[in-house]
């Protein structure tokens, strides 16, 4: 009687490298006929998230129970290049993983509700506090924890994930699935607009909900590091704005000064930015330049003139 199943019904053993070179070509070959090149997660280093938003992706995926047992062996695959491609699209995640055989994983997310969406900008909108962040299109530390944030932020909760894998295992959350998740992770290191891509969100909203005339007069009020009045930033941000508490006080014109523009006339554009220096610079440098480059030219004609007129002789003298 046989206690144990033989020895030839155990599958031979792959390497790790053929079997991500398996994957890899047949992954290659997928992406071929859609049209595009394959995107394999390569991880550099232990860590596989270095990022505000990789960690916290990560750290969202941990706090879950449900995937406890199976992350350890997830780390591990997405560590050795199993994960050969990884797509990301809105409210969808597709990829292929290497293992004993070549599996499909695919996780769909619900699209995050609009009265959440509607929170979050207006509560980004409120404490996005620097302009100069503002315009770069960056956001500050207070609007990253906001979207971050457990049960009411961007982060996808256990009930909003649908997952899927070809691989036998029938357990919700299997090594390949995992690993995919993880790759999600190290993924928004460098793309961390495919955070707002999943959830079905612009993040262009944010900045719009934040250069509201009501966002940008609690800015400027709470701020003084920016040297911008009312008019200018209507001026940047093609918005009217009127702050009826830090309206300036009409001043009388100086003597020799010019008259105040009347109300109602369009304003120019503002005149002391950046690149308007720096074009002013060199257009002064321009003409300085130019107008040494005659001054010089003519100096040297007189000098040579100089030179080749003989000298007159003095009266009284005789030639040698």
């Amino acid at each position: 009687m046989s206690w144990g199943r033989s020895r030839d019904a155990w599958p031979e053993y792959v390497p790790v490298a053929t079997r991500v070179a398996r994957a890899t070509k047949q992954a290659q070959g997928r992406a071929r006929k859609q049209g595009r090149q394959p995107a394999p997660v390569i991880i550099a280093g232990r860590e596989i998230a270095k990022t505000f938003w990789g960690r916290a992706w990560c750290r969202n995926l941990e706090a879950s129970s449900d995937f406890a047992n199976r992350l350890p062996r997830g780390k591990t695959y997405v560590r050795n290049g199993s994960v050969v491609d990884l797509q990301i699209g809105p409210g969808r995640i597709d990829a292929v993983v290497a293992g004993s055989h070549v599996y499909d994983v695919s996780i769909s997310i619900t699209p995050i509700t609009k009265a959440a969406w509607r929170a979050i900008r207006q509560d980004c909108g409120q404490s996005i506090d620097s302009l100069l962040d503002l315009l770069a299109g960056q956001f500050s530390d207070g609007v990253m924890q906001r979207l971050t944030r457990p049960k009411d932020g961007l982060l996808p909760q256990r009930s909003e994930m649908k997952m899927a894998c070809t691989c036998p295992d029938g357990a919700w959350v299997c090594k390949h699935v995992a690993a995919v998740i993880y790759g999600v992770g190290s993924r928004l290191d460098v793309e961390p607009e495919l955070l707002f891509r999943l959830r079905d969100a612009d993040h262009q909203e944010l900045i719009a909900a934040a250069t509201t005339k009501a966002a940008l007069a609690q800015s400027l009020a709470g701020s003084e590091a920016h040297a911008l009045d009312t008019g200018d930033l209507a001026a940047i941000f093609g918005v009217d704005i009127d702050v009826a508490a830090r309206k300036p006080r009409p001043k009388a014109p100086l003597a020799g000064t010019k008259k105040p523009v009347p109300a109602g006339t369009k304003k120019p554009a503002l005149a002391g930015t950046k690149k308007a220096i720096r074009a002013g610079v060199k257009k002064a440098v321009l003409v300085v330049t130019t107008k040494a480059a005659r001054v010089g030219k003519k100096n040297a004609a007189r000098v040579s003139a100089k030179k080749a007129t003989p000298k007159k002789r003095l009266r009284g003298t005789r030639s040698a």
